[in-house]
């Protein structure tokens, strides 16, 4: 992976990611200036390493506007393109006809026929949303590609008309940017949205061919061609004949969401126009061998085991964008490449475990620019409707059915997503019940390892944070933890700023480290491991490695948080924290909805009808100091950040036990010798035992019944113990 790139900010989120139309494009080409934000000061800009793409001015792609020289690759009305020959890398490819792209599968269209001739309410809301659109509504974020899939589905031209008319309109607009020497808007924002404009043209060419001319077709080839060329080949980009070069951002990087709306550029763009267009095959090649298969799988297999991904919920869901396209290569070509990783697989699998108990918010890991409250939203739904549609036999794929028909997005909310509750209607998968699934998963290469005590609405739900720290959309949390019953209790300060983009190891759950009171900030392209964990009816455990997250950091000399779910609501957390040099400070912190209330150092705070409890037992006499949030920070609306801080020599050992609605009744230190740990007293008569070694790591767990009997007694584990796919 390389190094972790500066951080692109999309306030009111409309970057890819968010599929938003228009982007606020205050995150430009990096390489030709260094930004400022209101919200954290001047960013300075990280080296981007520039990768050159050898793809031009290849012997067939002489010809073509890529390589400068204008011109057109189209074939003409009346000679037919050349048929791929058998040494294509996709044969499936038609060289003639339409539809290609996706329809081309015959039980595909079928599927999607009958429901429009049912009226089934998927299919007809799409419907309804086109008519109303080519009946002079506005509709947010409408794309003609919407009318053309109408129109091939009812074979009324009608529907293509207006689609091409919509693209026609589009490109002429883009051709008069580029005749008077200016960059056109597809390449805004380091072409963030090339492959929503780019893949609406290729859409549009395919199944609305019959209302296309030969010298229309011939123009948007050399419009789209150039586009995706310059993606491509970012130092030499240009339009017509003016150099427009931008940074090349994420070209090679397929864990971020610019990569995926580059992906769907060029492999729309080369299945729509093969057999008439000479870089067609170019695009093919590029899309499935050097990028997915020489640079997304392997990086995939290499980064990402577990699914998800390392830019967190938020960003992280442009992973849709990616799915989508596996899907209709699929549907387009008869090869299936979802299996290609088994990220695929392992994303289906990880994204329930992501959403809280009450099925309406996600853990807010990482920036969350649309919406920083990680509100369930369309986008999520999309994300989880695509995979099950990519694995509708799989028990998974009827647990998804499931959990989106329980949740507060049982279907699109907004109109521009309406499609892909058609598309991808789960109507025939048959539903698994939310206890299908175990109560934890643990995603290496995200370092997410979420728990809750069961799968049911008043569950309890924690989340700790121990992975690497690579990704731009990534916040400095290594090791930090959120917790939720009913509502928020302990959570990510990020949700209640304006921006979304509160990276700070201050609005985290963690010990925070400072000197001289500046923050030591966790390292960019380092790694926090988790080193043990497990999860059954009893208790979840992660051993959390912070040190190396501090990689540089020689003040910094050791952190290890040991974190222990006692369900169905304790937490104990110890940290051991060990530094060195003058002026510093370990400050355990929490960060919390609502105002507390202390005494001494117990601290208690209710939200949402739920009340969280927390007893700090080492060390003793610390005071909680509690500050508004909005006067510490003017990006934040709310909450609050309680604290405590160590500055007493250069050791620390935190142990702090929490609560959910009044899970625990006593809570007491055990400080013997080399072991330290605590005595609990849970509010079903339980009693719990947990010893820690003061300078080792790992311990022993003893829970009890009321009546004394022994249930759970031994050491905690030492290894990673992950969790099954199912429970039953």
């Amino acid at each position: 992976m390389t190094a972790r790139q500066p951080r692109a900010v999309f306030h009111g989120g409309n970057d890819f990611a968010d599929g938003g139309a228009t982007a606020l494009h205050l995150a430009m080409d990096c390489i030709h200036r260094q930004r400022t934000d209101s919200v954290r000061g001047k960013l300075r800009c990280l080296a981007i390493r520039f990768t050159r793409i050898a793809l031009c001015c290849s012997a067939s792609a002489a010809m073509t506007v890529g390589c400068g020289a204008g011109g057109s690759s189209s074939s003409s009305a009346d000679t037919p393109p050349s048929q791929p020959s058998p040494a294509d890398p996709v044969p499936h490819i038609a060289a003639l006809g339409s539809p290609r792209i996706l329809l081309a599968d015959a039980t595909t269209a079928s599927r999607l026929r009958d429901a429009l001739t049912r009226g089934d309410a998927p299919a007809a809301r799409l419907a309804a949303l086109v008519d109303a659109q080519m009946q002079g509504g506005d509709a947010y974020a409408f794309q003609p590609w919407f009318a053309a899939l109408i129109g091939q589905l009812t074979s009324k031209p009608a529907y293509c008309r207006y689609a091409v008319d919509e693209t026609e309109r589009f490109v002429q607009h883009e051709e008069t940017l580029i005749a008077s020497k200016q960059r056109p808007t597809v390449a805004d924002d380091s072409y963030l949205e090339v492959g929503q404009v780019i893949g609406n043209l290729a859409i549009v060419y395919d199944w609305c061919r019959a209302q296309t001319t030969a010298k229309q077709r011939a123009r948007w080839q050399r419009y789209a061609n150039q586009a995706v060329w310059n993606v491509w080949n970012f130092n030499q980009a240009r339009w017509g004949d003016q150099d427009f070069p931008w940074s090349g951002w994420s070209v090679d990087n397929p864990a971020n969401n610019y990569y995926y709306s580059f992906l769907r550029a060029t492999m729309l763009l080369g299945l729509a126009s093969f057999g008439e267009n000479e870089q067609a095959k170019a695009w093919i090649d590029k899309f499935r061998t050097e990028k997915i298969a020489s640079q997304l799988v392997p990086v995939f297999n290499r980064d990402l085991v577990g699914g998800g991904s390392r830019e967190g919920t938020g960003y992280g869901t442009a992973m849709k964008g990616l799915f989508d396209l596996y899907y209709w290569w699929e549907k387009s070509t008869g090869e299936r490449i979802a299996d290609l990783s088994p990220h695929t697989l392992a994303s289906l699998d990880k994204f329930p475990h992501d959403v809280m108990p009450t099925l309406d918010r996600l853990a807010p890991t990482g920036d969350h620019a649309r919406d920083s409250t990680a509100a369930l939203f369309d986008y999520h739904r999309e994300y989880l409707l695509i995979l099950a549609r990519l694995y509708p036999n799989d028990a998974m794929a009827g647990v998804v059915k499931t959990l989106l028909a329980q949740s507060s997005v049982p279907r699109m909310a907004n109109g521009f997503e309406a499609w892909a509750d058609f598309v991808y209607d789960v109507g025939d998968i048959a539903q698994q019940p939310l206890n299908r699934l175990p109560t934890a998963h643990w995603g290496p290469g995200t370092g997410q390892f979420s728990m809750r005590s069961k799968w049911a609405g008043d569950a309890a739900y924690a989340n700790l944070i121990c992975g690497p720290l690579t990704e731009s959309h990534a916040h400095r949390d290594q090791g930090s933890f959120v917790f939720f019953k009913g509502a928020w209790l302990a959570y990510d300060a990020n949700i209640d700023s304006h921006s979304g983009l509160m990276a700070d190891e201050a609005a985290h759950n963690l010990v925070r480290i400072e000197q001289n009171g500046e923050v030591i900030q966790q390292a960019d392209n380092s790694t926090c491991t988790l080193q043990a964990l497990t999860d059954n009816a009893d208790y979840s455990y992660g051993l959390a490695m912070v040190t190396q997250s501090y990689a540089g950091r020689l003040a910094v000399k050791r952190f290890e948080r040991e974190f222990v779910f006692i369900k169905p609501g304790v937490l104990l957390i110890l940290d051991r924290v060990q530094t060195s040099g003058n002026g510093l400070q370990h400050i355990w912190t929490l960060n919390l909805p609502a105002a507390p209330t202390l005494n001494g150092e117990r601290l208690s705070m209710t939200n949402g009808g739920h009340q969280l409890d927390v007893v700090r037992l080492a060390p003793t006499g610390l005071p909680w100091h509690v500050a508004a949030w909005p006067s510490l920070s003017s990006d934040m609306n709310g909450g609050f950040r309680a604290q405590a801080s160590d500055a007493g020599g250069d050791a620390s050992i935190f142990v702090h036990v929490l609560g959910a609605d009044r899970a625990f009744t006593q809570a007491q230190l055990i400080n013997e010798g080399e072991q330290v740990g605590a005595l609990l007293t849970l509010a079903d008569g339980r009693s719990v035992t947990l010893r820690f070694s003061r300078n080792g790591t790992g311990g022993g767990l003893e829970i009890r019944s009321a009546a004394g009997q022994v249930s759970v007694s031994g050491a905690l584990p030492n290894s990673i113990q992950t969790p099954a796919r199912f429970a039953n």
